[in-house]
């Protein structure tokens, strides 16, 4: 995790998100040329104008006061048409530079191993790829680039003042320290607030992210007040968050504004006085002073106001490269990559544990051959969809071996093993789309006909075909619209069309009707021909036709037999799970 920076302006942070921006360090310079000559620009305007009061509009001179407003107008045409261009790459420079950095950050959390999603809220990865990358946009298109324009407006508008009288230029000075000093403040103070601002979003989106997805056990429970409490007690510090900010703002730009306000009066005064008194100030440079100490006090306003969008793109970028600094991906060295095999599997001595110090599977051994059906039973936590986990390499083994084919699964790579491993798992994740594309996963070599043909294969078309649509039907979020069976039967077509050489199907019977059990007993026969299938389950009549069932408990390998055989066994684990589960069946009977 990346350490949190403490600094009003993290350079090296800022260095890591250059980085992004160097795929377009042409449009980086040209918004950076544009700045220069807004700055150039608009403090030349204010300068022709004392030029023309003073040497034009005070004489009389109406032939030359014409060329000096024809002057002025095309500099106002100028300064017009490049702030058109600024703003609008500066814009285009965000935004393409966050698509590239949320495209990265994606790919990075599409590789971490599952112990970093068992320790990380939802509703603040969501927040972090979503709303935080948005606020990083805000970094070029009105921070960065907007403060660098200001700065050089602001130094060139000192030189144009130091330039025509000191005097003058003095008493616009003298103000200044008291605007620096509250910027100053203004930015530390303001660094803090965006800082629990942007904890309080995460801490918001990942309530409501929660309680959305866990509805049904919200209602379940009468637990509607009780949440609605708790949303009212975090929405209430992410108000106060966000109001700190505003009173922050609320002491600074009265403050700007009052310094600014007595800015021109003593201008007026001290320069009035001068003329009046056939001094050798003019009133075009009274003019001048009065626009020009505007243009230096008015930056410094918008810099404080703009500086509040660059931090909170800065801390926004903090906590999107925590995560891309994050050491937590599958270790992706394997360079083997077979187009077949046969499926052999291998447990040799596999110790793991997904707490430290909290061992889950102890140094556990077992072999399965090729094309052999073998079924995995055990009471509940006894490891068995530990084993699938470790096979597919969601998590990585304390210390052992698992090989496929004689060959650690390690040495493949991660694409070419998960390729050859089907997995069904008990409870079936549909994306909010068709079923085809559920089946598909937008793999655009697989047509429809395809899928059709698998589907009356292994039984199950006339089910999809009688849904509205067909394969068009639409499952909506996490397949709501279909039952527990259906959704089995959907995720059996779609391990079916992956043609797998190894299949696993966890628990895929466990909490289904007979007439969907019926239906996956047709297509488990199908799609395990000629395959290695591992079958994990509580109802032992599921698996009683396996090659060899492997007894399991505690994180231990107790038993390994055909059914008959572990039945045989006195006061066996396998004989008294399976007397449990014949007595509860004659009681509901």
């Amino acid at each position: 995790m990346a350490k949190k920076s403490t600094k009003i302006f993290d350079r090296a942070l800022f260095a890591k998100l250059m980085q992004f921006v160097s795929v377009y360090r042409g449009v980086f310079y040209f918004v950076m040329f544009a700045a220069i000559l807004l700055s150039v620009f608009s403090t030349l305007t204010p300068y022709l104008l004392m030029i023309t009061v003073d040497d034009y509009i005070t004489p009389k001179d109406y032939a030359g006061m014409q060329l000096f407003v024809g002057l002025m107008l095309v500099t106002l045409l100028l300064e017009v048409s490049f702030q058109f261009l600024f703003v609008f790459y500066a814009n285009w420079l965000g935004q393409n530079v966050i698509m590239k950095l949320r495209t990265t950050l994606f790919e990075k959390i599409i590789g971490f191993k599952m112990s970093y999603f068992d320790t990380s809220a939802v509703g603040r990865l969501v927040t972090r790829a979503v709303n935080d990358i948005e606020t990083i946009a805000s970094i070029f298109s009105q921070g960065l680039f907007m403060i660098i324009a200001d700065l050089l407006k602001m130094l060139l508008v000192i030189g144009v003042m130091l330039f025509v009288d000191w005097r003058l230029s003095l008493i616009v000075f003298s103000i200044l320290p008291v605007i620096l000093y509250a910027t100053r403040v203004f930015q530390k103070s303001m660094k803090k607030a965006f800082e629990e601002v942007r904890l309080q979003v995460a801490n918001l989106n990942t309530f409501v992210q929660e309680r959305i997805s866990g509805m049904k056990i919200v209602q379940l429970f009468h637990r509607e007040q009780s949440e609605y409490k708790s949303f009212v007690a975090i929405n209430e510090k992410h108000k106060k968050a966000w109001l700190k900010t505003v009173w922050f703002n609320s002491i600074f730009f009265p403050v700007a504004e009052i310094s600014s306000s007595i800015t021109i009066g003593l201008l007026v005064w001290y320069g009035g006085l001068n003329v009046a008194t056939g001094g050798d100030v003019s009133l075009g440079t009274i003019f001048l002073f009065i626009q020009m100490s505007q243009m230096l006090f008015r930056p410094l306003r918008q810099i404080a106001d703009k500086f509040n969008t660059l931090q909170m793109g800065m801390v926004a970028a903090e906590r999107v490269f925590s995560i891309l600094e994050t050491e937590k991906e599958i270790e992706d060295e394997g360079t083997l990559e077979r187009t077949s095999i046969e499926g052999a599997i291998s447990f040799e001595k596999v110790h793991f544990s997904y707490i430290t110090e909290e061992e889950v599977l102890h140094g556990i051994s077992f072999s399965i051959k090729a094309g052999e059906t073998v079924a995995i039973v055990g009471a509940t936590g006894a490891g068995k969809s530990t084993l699938i986990n470790l096979l597919s390499r969601f998590y990585e083994i304390n210390s052992g071996h698992i090989t496929i084919d004689g060959t650690s699964i390690r040495d493949y790579s991660l694409k070419n093993l998960r390729r050859h491993v089907g997995v069904v798992l008990q409870d079936v994740f549909l994306f909010a789309d068709s079923i085809f594309k559920n089946i598909t996963l937008q793999n655009t070599s697989i047509t429809e006909e395809e899928v059709a043909a698998a589907a009356k294969e292994i039984g199950v078309h006339e089910f999809i075909k009688s849904l509205p649509g067909g394969y068009h039907y639409n499952v909506k979020e996490r397949g709501v619209m279909l039952s527990s069976g259906q959704r089995q039967l959907i995720a059996f077509l779609r391990a079916y069309m992956a043609k797998p050489s190894i299949l696993v199907l966890d628990e895929a019977t466990a909490s289904i009707d007979s007439h969907s059990e019926e239906l996956i007993q047709k297509a488990t026969q199908k799609i395990t021909h000629d395959k290695t299938s591992l079958i994990i389950a509580h109802r032992l009549a599921t698996i009683k036709n396996a090659d060899r069932i492997i007894v399991m408990d505690k994180g231990n390998v107790v038993e390994v037999g055909t059914h008959k055989e572990l039945l045989k066994i006195d006061n066996g684990f396998y004989a008294q799970l399976h007397k449990v589960q014949f007595l509860e069946k004659k009681e509901a009977v």
